[in-house]
């Protein structure tokens, strides 16, 4: 008798037992990412030498979000993690929100993509290809001779007479060392069937600046190769006054574009030391306070952040940076750094009647909540130009060296 309860308790609680741990289970698999369908293509007809951007008639780099129409989400996590360390409440940063020219130098020159050599008779494929150069990789030297334009490789290679080259390259941190035999093309130039890229420009904004330590930070992610995707690895760069000159309102499916000119290119705001995940650092010269920034703000830490109404400071004419409002939709988790660390949505009915939203060259406009500096804009959505993504401004911090 005794065995006969036992088994039918068994029988009614064992499900319950099981949709209770299939519930537990749950609770604990809730996502905490957004999911972005994104996609990047390569255009080799714009790949050129050297950089395939007009400088009178500049535009910006930043990576943008292909093909979303709207950001699928099943919950929110805010961030969590270690606290910020207590000297942050101490630093104040002025804030930027002015257009910069910018421009960068690789180190040695980048790979962007094979090329045919044209014989008398016949095209041949890359030999470069062939012997194991890949897309991405910077070539530092040939024959020991260290290469620091695309005019220097070109010098070296026919210097070589058809004799075997030694090029040293840098591939992913580590350096190599490969062994080609360049071709006489039709022209009667040696080649190795490879375009090159020794530098690129554009205009950003600037992030902030700091007077203490004089150093700076824009454009909240990183400067990619529009040929390879890949993450620049520069030898050195500039920052420089930009003049917006007109703007391209975005539109859904067209992002729109700040499009300025360089101005005083002899007198730079300040030299670019890193490209990183989170933007562009470097020292500032004294030129840089010739932009007249506004006082200083404190910094508002991830803890501090709240999802509601705050304001972005940019340029988009001549009468230079002005408050813009905007709304955090989205506060997102992140281990580590990167530019996607909040969801933003453009709110001011003047700034949406002029761009559309966020555009091009609007990457860095600096995030501004409860009056402290928190964030910088880095992203657009491209069937959504109001909206976009913002970088934690500690990430900007960290990698510009103010905090460790």
């Amino acid at each position: 008798m005794r065995k006969n309860i036992s088994n039918k308790l068994c029988f009614i609680l064992t499900p319950i037992f099981i949709l209770f741990s299939n519930i537990i289970f749950s609770f604990n698999e809730i996502p905490n990412l957004i999911l972005v369908k994104e996609s990047q293509s390569i255009n080799i007809k714009q790949v050129l030498q050297k950089s395939d951007i007009n400088k009178n008639t500049l535009k910006a780099y930043p990576t943008f979000i292909k093909d979303s129409n709207t950001l699928k989400t099943e919950t929110t996590v805010k961030t969590s993690g270690k606290a910020s360390p207590k000297s942050i409440s101490e630093i104040e940063l002025y804030p930027g929100g002015n257009g910069l020219g910018i421009k960068l130098n690789t180190n040695g020159v980048l790979v962007v993509a094979y090329s045919q050599i044209e014989k008398e008779s016949k095209n041949i494929s890359s030999i470069s290809e062939k012997d194991g150069i890949e897309i991405g990789d910077n070539i530092l030297k040939i024959n020991n001779v260290e290469i620091n334009t695309a005019e220097d490789m070109m010098k070296l290679i026919n210097q070589c007479e058809g004799k075997e080259i030694l090029i040293t390259i840098s591939r992913k941190g580590n350096v190599i060392e490969k062994s080609i035999m360049p071709v006489k093309s039709k022209n009667g130039k040696y080649k190795i069937g490879l375009w090159i890229r020794d530098s690129t420009s554009g205009v950003g904004t600037l992030t902030f600046y700091d007077a203490n330590t004089k150093k700076f930070a824009a454009l909240g992610h990183p400067v990619t190769d529009e040929d390879t995707g890949n993450i620049m690895t520069i030898k050195n760069g500039e920052i420089i006054k930009a003049a917006i000159v007109s703007v391209k309102r975005g539109e859904k499916g067209s992002p729109g574009e700040l499009k300025g000119n360089f101005v005083e290119e002899t007198v730079p705001l300040g030299n670019i030391i890193n490209n990183t995940e989170c933007g562009i650092f470097g020292e500032a010269s004294d030129n840089i306070k010739d932009l007249n920034f506004n006082k200083p703000l404190k910094i508002g830490s991830r803890e501090e952040l709240k999802e509601g109404p705050a304001e972005i400071i940019t340029t988009i004419d001549d009468s230079g940076p002005k408050r813009y409002k905007i709304q955090i939709e989205k506060l997102l988790y992140q281990d580590k750094p990167g530019p996607k660390s909040m969801v933003i949505k453009v709110t001011d009915k003047d700034l949406l009647e002029k761009t559309g939203g966020i555009v091009q060259g609007m990457s860095g406009s600096p995030i501004i909540q409860n009056n402290k500096l928190v964030g910088a804009v880095t992203h657009v959505l491209i069937n959504k130009p109001d909206t976009g993504y913002g970088i934690y401004i500690e990430w900007m911090l960290k990698d510009s060296g103010i905090i460790d």
